[in-house]
């Protein structure tokens, strides 16, 4: 069983056939998916999700693309909705230098206070960080997240960077571009990672493995990204399921009765 510890469900992109989607990664073997709301207009419709199937849960925060939508009545408001028990981290939150949609400074600014916002609500945190790598370990060391722990999602960092997360207690997810013909620098690197410090990912409707690269990207395909860590690891895919759902397990706080009522 695999768990997709990073889908955006609550997107335009499965609004018409968002029961035929959870089905297929049912039957595919996807024990539990976690979709991630990133701005305001998604919030609700996460949680709905959520609330919808026993083994979906939601993340909910603020990401860089719309650090500068946001003011002080919309914070009040995510941390109501952070408060339901299918709320399991908070994110995703970072940087993005990449596409610069926020001013850097208000990225910045938001990041750190959601980093607060996250420790008063006892929530991990789940990190975007995008062509800003150092910036994001500055602020994730000063602002003593390794107290809070999470996930760096869609890592695209360096073998230092990783190490560096790991050491503060963050796991590392991986998205389906590990399976992309150009991405044999990405491989080297999660070569040298644990697989206790190690999660997998859709990022769906984004970055769609191979063979459906290209396409909508979807829970169901978690598994080409497991198979393709266990070929660079050189062990079976049912070890890696097995040790990327105990490592969710732990970021989220869960116990196997969770599951047990799925």
């Amino acid at each position: 069983m695999l768990i997709d510890s990073h889908a955006h469900l609550e997107m335009p992109e499965f609004s018409n056939d968002l029961e035929d989607v959870v089905q297929r990664a049912r039957e595919s073997g996807v024990e539990s998916i976690f979709t991630v709301g990133t701005e305001r207009k998604d919030w609700s419709q996460a949680l709905h999700i959520a609330h919808s199937y026993p083994f979906i849960y939601a993340i909910l925060g603020v990401h860089p693309h719309n650090a500068r939508e946001i003011d002080d009545r919309d914070y009040s408001i995510l941390k109501d909705l952070c408060r339901d028990e299918k709320v399991k981290a908070f994110g995703e939150i970072g940087l993005d230098f990449f596409r610069n949609l926020s001013p850097r400074e208000v990225q910045v600014e938001r990041f750190r206070e959601q980093i607060g916002l996250a420790r008063e609500l006892r929530l991990p945190i789940v990190i975007h960080d995008r062509e800003a790598h150092q910036e994001t370990l500055e602020i994730l060391t000063s602002e003593n997240a390794e107290t809070l722990g999470g996930i760096i999602h869609c890592f695209s960092g360096d073998d230092r960077m990783a190490r560096e997360c790991i050491d503060m207690g963050f796991y590392i997810s991986i998205p389906g571009s590990v399976t992309f013909k150009n991405a044999e620098v990405f491989r080297n690197i999660i070569r040298g990672i644990p697989l206790g410090s190690l999660l997998v990912e859709t990022d769906a409707p984004f970055l769609a493995p191979v063979p459906f690269r290209g396409k909508r990207n979807e829970p169901s395909y978690i598994r080409y990204t497991a198979q393709k860590i266990a070929e660079i690891k050189g062990i079976s895919l049912e070890e890696v399921a097995d040790a990327t759902r105990k490592n969710a397990l732990r970021v989220f706080k869960l116990n196997e009765s969770a599951f047990s009522r799925s």
